[in-house]
């Protein structure tokens, strides 16, 4: 008689399984941190702006908001500040199955909106770097410039896909999009995590420390690199990879986890 619980087809599919369920494990965990960081951009920057206090915006942590006499680039960062709101439940959402599934035109017409959003932002972001010198290091300027650059290759690709109704690899580019998009979240996350897992071992109050160093292009590299690793492990018929991805994915979770718990409790919330 043949076990079929121990059967390879059957261990496979449980390690198929196993893997979604970490993947999707680490999605809420990082919708519950974008919608904090949404939330704290929103309640500390719109009630300033709002009532012109524009001056103020460089009380929240920043590392230059507000420049006396230049309205263009203070508009432009006010808008670029508040559009990363929209970039955070936007996208979140964009990836939420039951959304995509039951709403289609709303998922489409969104879609396009972030897309469009993703770009400005980038384009935004790069003059900002190196037009209004809103950097510390001219490293960590060109680890942000080189992000932005990436983000516009994969909205562009995503784009391409969706209008040729290649649906799967959209899909795929969306969330290379999405994972680079996240740069500037997963810088933070993953200050607060190291701070507190090491104490802060290879950081610099000058920011060219080695965790600086890396942090400037690990901060997208990385996640980035663990989604292509999980995409293989998809599509693997092993299923001692996709278990081996999927404590990767643990860790992932794990390290997100305690980023966003450092960053609302250290950098967001005190600012709200």
């Amino acid at each position: 008689m043949v076990d079929t619980l121990a059967s390879p087809a059957r261990r496979a599919l449980n390690a198929h399984t196993v893997l979604k369920t970490t993947g999707l494990l680490w999605f809420l965990v990082a919708v519950i941190g974008q919608w904090l960081f949404a939330y704290y951009v929103i309640a500390a920057y719109g009630p300033r702006t709002a009532s012109g206090n524009w001056a103020s915006w460089d009380e929240v942590g920043l590392i230059q908001g507000y420049t006396a006499g230049d309205l263009i680039g203070n508009l432009a960062f006010v808008s670029h500040a508040l559009l990363t709101a929209v970039i955070c439940i936007g996208g979140t959402m964009q990836l939420m199955p039951p959304i995509r599934n039951r709403f289609p035109a709303i998922h489409r017409w969104t879609g396009r909106t972030y897309l469009l959003v993703a770009v400005v932002m980038s384009v935004g972001g790069i003059w900002m770097i190196w037009g209004r010198d809103s950097r510390l290091t001219d490293l960590g300027g060109w680890g942000t410039t080189i992000n932005g650059v990436l983000v516009l290759i994969t909205a562009a690709t995503a784009f391409y896909f969706i209008r040729q109704r290649k649906v799967d690899q959209h899909r795929r580019w969306a969330m290379r999009t999405f994972i680079l998009l996240s740069g500037v979240w997963f810088t933070r996350l993953g200050y607060m995590s190291w701070a507190i897992a090491t104490g802060g071992v290879g950081m610099s109050r000058s920011l060219n420390g080695p965790f600086d160093m890396f942090i400037a292009f690990g901060s997208y590299l990385l996640p980035l690199a663990i989604l292509e690793v999980y995409f293989l492990a998809i599509e693997s018929r092993s299923s001692a990879v996709k278990l081996a991805v999927s404590g990767l994915m643990l860790g992932a979770t794990a390290t997100t986890a305690l980023g966003v718990f450092g960053a609302w409790t250290m950098m967001w919330s005190p600012h709200i």
